[in-house]
């Protein structure tokens, strides 16, 4: 913690403000953890000669000290803000609440994690009923100063005294409509005077006392920031993001500029790469004679940056480029430097003051999955980063964006409106008008599509659970467009000829009338809105894609498969380069058609003869579904696991299927309701099933795996490529148990080689999903050559609890801290991972070269693949759809396993 000394006391005192402007600066970009992203940012734009307001960053140790201690300050704060103050005054050579030549400041929140929209700011701190008019004399423009004031009076009656906004925008929009005025720019100075009182009155109807002092104007909205960090929505993005609570936030306080002084001034966002697509062009957005919370809030439809982009839209507004060549271009140069500098795409804030360009703020920018890889493969191309960090540069579950549905080119398209293509990928879905709607319809197993004039931050839970965003106003850098990209959604922003009516509940368009419920589709890359259900298309991979995939395949030391059940399964795993299967669950082959009726024959004889009848029934069904999955997978391995069917999906239950049944082995019915009532289980996953079944009746453990050797043989024949199969016994507890299946499955490999003359090479293992299982795996692995680790049921064995049961507590848990992560979703190494930790070096120790892996669903969760390239796993299986996920995280593992294996190393 850095240290200053107090003079006055004669001892060390912490240093809580930091100071940066006119190219110096007390901090750094290294000092996120302290300064947050903003503050560590602007400090770091200062020392490389940018043009950046004045300011200075209270720290994010403020704002722990400020929850820990029943929302009081540090003694030593009051001083060091004074001090902070007069710094700017020097700078800017205006003073903080001078009646004559006053300084104005912001005070904006700046956590380390980017949380856009989530906490407060307040703009124009310092003006009342005295310094406007000094204002007005700085600026010579007394409608620039007074519509200043109005603006502060909104924001911080809203901000720091909680004054609903609406309040003041219905006074704005009545004023402007009765004067005929459309723009708040055709405002007059005199009628910012007059409505200036009934802003004031609404704030006393509140009850709320809006402060004339500037100094308790800065403390009020300080205290606001700070407080802030806990309100509901900031809370909320933590919870979706993984984001600590104890990191806190910083608060930047900084000279304010003004962008709403004239023609010649304005306010804008820049990318320097396109967040949606990753192109590398200027992706931007300004508003002439306007400031930042007008364009971020999305109140206003922007105007373009440039002039390819103005004329591409065919907007008739003048662009950045055509009416200030000058700030454009010192835009483009800064925003060249800040990329090189910072090695990564930038998402960028600033303001025109009368001509002059100010940097307000830069950040690495958000971005969709699809620009992220192309961001990452061409900046490695560029040589900017090398081609490891390019695969440390996207989010693994990021990629699941990568799967979005695209609209089919060839379907029909009823174009209801056309916006603004804010986050790509379509969706469809019933028109919802507020989020509450919205959490509700999807908890119900609706797919909605949330209807807003705009969103704000209240929105944040009904952006989650929709399919996609469409907003009336706001542009591609608005709340929507940024919330929407970063949550992998499908968002269309400012569709200005459509009007929403949250009263009536309706969408109007080209005099078309749409209801809640209706149904519309959007597509997020053209800024299309649809009318019904539109036919959609499986996405296709970029070349981008296939090269940082490939970068990361050489990279990574653990194999990834799938876990795939049908032909489909193992085709779409084997495109999306899974190296085998690791998961065949046979009992998944026989839901259906006459498969599942030859399974209840054989679940309710009453002896090995009826039994027998019925396997026979099932063995081509089985040879012929492996002959297909060893040809998908020529020259992959492929595991099967034994039939590990839950007696109660399987058994007959009305009398249709029990007469069924009948039919089929010419039996009773009663008599094969009473077998059903004798097989009925009280918990279904701990009962007859498993390794169990096979023991008890050895011919079901024969028939399988005479299939499979069936299969491979036919295979082996068919593709030209050896097939060894890898089984695996599931739900065992002890070595006795495998061996007595282990022995008919070598039996059948004798029988079968006897037979064809083929003698095929095999393993036999287990599933490990119970926790007797992984505490005598020393014992197991001398006869098991391979384990795989069921963590879904290990999970639930050990936690005591299933899944579904977890839901309605496990939050509540992990919020009072009673669990550390969610473990149905990433492995607690606690609880399962020290159980699988165990299991693999106590079956190592017996087993020197077993193999290794998981197959539960874990196995696609990022977090869970750095847990098993600690542990020593050979391979993850996980469901098709996120191979990618699992290649790419795997490869992340173990660039971190080695940089923390070189940071052990000693230096010489």
């Amino acid at each position: 913690m850095p240290l200053s000394i107090d003079k006055r006391r004669d001892r060390p005192t912490t240093q809580w403000v930091y100071t940066f402007g006119n190219g110096q600066a007390e901090g750094h970009a290294g000092m996120k953890s302290l300064l947050g992203g903003k503050g560590a940012n602007l400090a770091e734009m200062s020392r490389l000669g940018l043009p950046v307001p004045p300011g200075f960053t209270i720290t994010e140790e403020v704002c722990t000290y400020y929850e820990d201690h029943g929302r009081s300050y540090p003694e030593a704060l009051k001083a060091q803000v004074a001090n902070g103050l007069d710094f700017l005054g020097r700078l800017t050579g205006r003073t903080f609440g001078d009646t004559e030549n006053p300084l104005l400041v912001s005070v904006r929140s700046g956590s380390r994690a980017s949380m856009p929209g989530m906490m407060d700011s307040v703009l124009n701190i310092g003006l009342n009923d005295v310094t406007v008019a000094g204002l007005a004399k700085w600026a010579g423009d007394e409608r620039f100063a007074y519509d200043t004031y109005v603006r502060f009076i909104a924001k911080y009656s809203n901000v720091v005294l909680n004054v609903e906004r609406h309040h003041f925008e219905e006074i704005l929009d009545e004023y402007k409509h009765r004067k005929g005025y459309t723009l708040d720019t055709n405002m007059t100075a005199q009628d910012w005077k007059a409505i200036l009182p009934r802003y004031k009155q609404v704030v006393e109807e509140a009850e709320k006392f809006f402060p004339q002092e500037p100094q308790e104007q800065l403390w009020g909205a300080i205290r606001s920031v700070f407080g802030s960090w806990m309100n509901d929505r900031a809370i909320k993005y933590r919870e979706l993001n993984a984001i600590p609570a104890s990191w806190g936030t910083a608060v930047n306080v900084q000279a304010m500029v003004f962008g709403n002084m004239g023609e010649t001034s304005g306010t804008g966002v820049a990318f320097t790469r396109s967040p949606a697509t990753g192109e590398k062009v200027l992706y931007s957005e300004f508003q002439i004679n306007a400031q930042g919370e007008d364009l971020v809030a999305g109140t206003h439809t922007p105007q373009h940056n440039t002039e390819d982009a103005r004329l591409a839209s065919g907007s008739d507004k003048p662009s950045m480029e055509g009416v200030m060549p000058d700030a454009y271009k010192e835009l483009l140069r800064n925003c060249g430097i800040l990329e090189e500098h910072y090695r990564d795409m930038q998402d960028i804030e600033f303001t025109v003051q009368k001509g002059k360009l100010w940097m307000l703020q830069t950040r690495n920018g958000e971005r969709s999955a699809k620009a992220a890889v192309r961001i990452a493969v061409e900046l490695a191309t560029e040589g900017l980063i090398t081609k490891n960090e390019a695969i440390t540069r996207v989010e693994p579950a990021a990629l699941d964006q990568l799967l979005h549905l695209t609209i089919d080119p060839q379907a029909e398209r009823k174009i209801l409106a056309t916006g603004l293509p804010a986050s790509p990928g379509a969706a469809a879905g019933e028109i919802v008008f507020n989020s509450d709607d919205a959490e509700a319809a999807k908890e119900a197993g609706h797919r909605v599509i949330l209807v807003r004039a705009e969103t704000s931050p209240e929105d944040l839970h009904g952006m989650h659970a929709a399919e996609g965003i469409l907003t009336m106003r706001g542009g591609i850098t608005s709340h929507a467009a940024v919330v929407a990209r970063g949550m992998g959604k499908p968002c269309v922003s400012g569709a200005g000829s459509i009007r929403v009516d949250y009263a009536a509940q309706t969408l109007t368009v080209a005099g078309q009338i749409l209801n809640k419920g209706d149904i519309i589709t959007i597509d997020g890359s053209n800024g299309q809105v649809l009318l019904g259900q539109v036919r959609m298309l499986e996405p296709a991979l970029s070349d981008e894609f296939d090269t940082l995939m490939g970068w990361a395949d050489t990279v990574r030391s653990i194999k990834v498969r799938a876990n795939a059940d049908t032909p489909l399964d193992a085709n779409t795993a084997r495109n999306f380069g899974a190296e085998g299967i690791g998961l065949c669950r046979t009992e998944h082959m026989f839901f259906e058609g006459d498969r599942i009726v030859a399974v209840r024959e054989m679940m309710l004889s009453g002896d090995e003869t009826g039994r027998r009848a019925a396997l026979a029934k099932l063995l081509p069904m089985q040879r012929k579904d492996f002959v297909e999955l060893f040809t998908i997978m020529s020259g992959l391995p492929v595991t099967i696991r034994l039939l590990d069917p839950p007696l109660h999906e399987f058994l007959p239950h009305s009398d249709d299927e029990f007469e069924e049944v009948a039919k089929g082995m010419n039996g009773s019915v009663g008599k094969l309701k009473q077998r059903a009532r004798e097989l009925h289980e009280v918990n279904p996953m701990l009962g007859f099933r498993g390794c169990r079944l096979a023991v008890v009746y050895p011919e079901i453990a024969e028939m399988q795996a005479r299939a499979i050797f069936e299969a491979a043989v036919e295979a082996g024949r068919k593709t030209g490529q050896r097939v060894v199969p890898e089984i695996m016994v599931p739900l065992v507890i002890t070595k006795a148990e495998l061996d007595l299946v282990k022995e008919r499955i070598v039996a059948m490999a004798e029988a079968v080689a006897e037979e064809t003359g083929v003698k095929v090479e095999y393993q036999v293992g287990t599933m490990i999903e119970l926790p007797r299982a992984a505490l005598r795996a020393g014992e197991i692995a001398e006869s098991a050559e391979f384990f795989s680790f069921g963590t879904n049921d290990l999970t639930q064995t050990t936690l005591g609890i299933s899944r579904d049961d977890a839901a309605s507590f496990l939050g509540r848990y992990m919020q009072k801290g009673l669990l550390p992560t969610d473990p149905f979703i990433t492995i607690d190494q606690d609880g399962v991972g020290e159980l699988v930790k165990l299991a693999v070096e106590r079956g190592k120790k017996t087993r020197g070269n077993i193999k290794l892996g998981i197959c539960g669903e874990h196995g696609g969760d990022p977090a869970s693949i750095h847990f098993c390239q600690a542990v020593g796993l050979d391979y993850v299986s996980c469901s098709p759809y996120r191979v990618t996920i699992a290649r790419l995280a795997a490869a992340q593992a173990a660039l971190q396993q080695r940089a923390e294996k070189l940071a052990d190393v000693p230096a010489f």
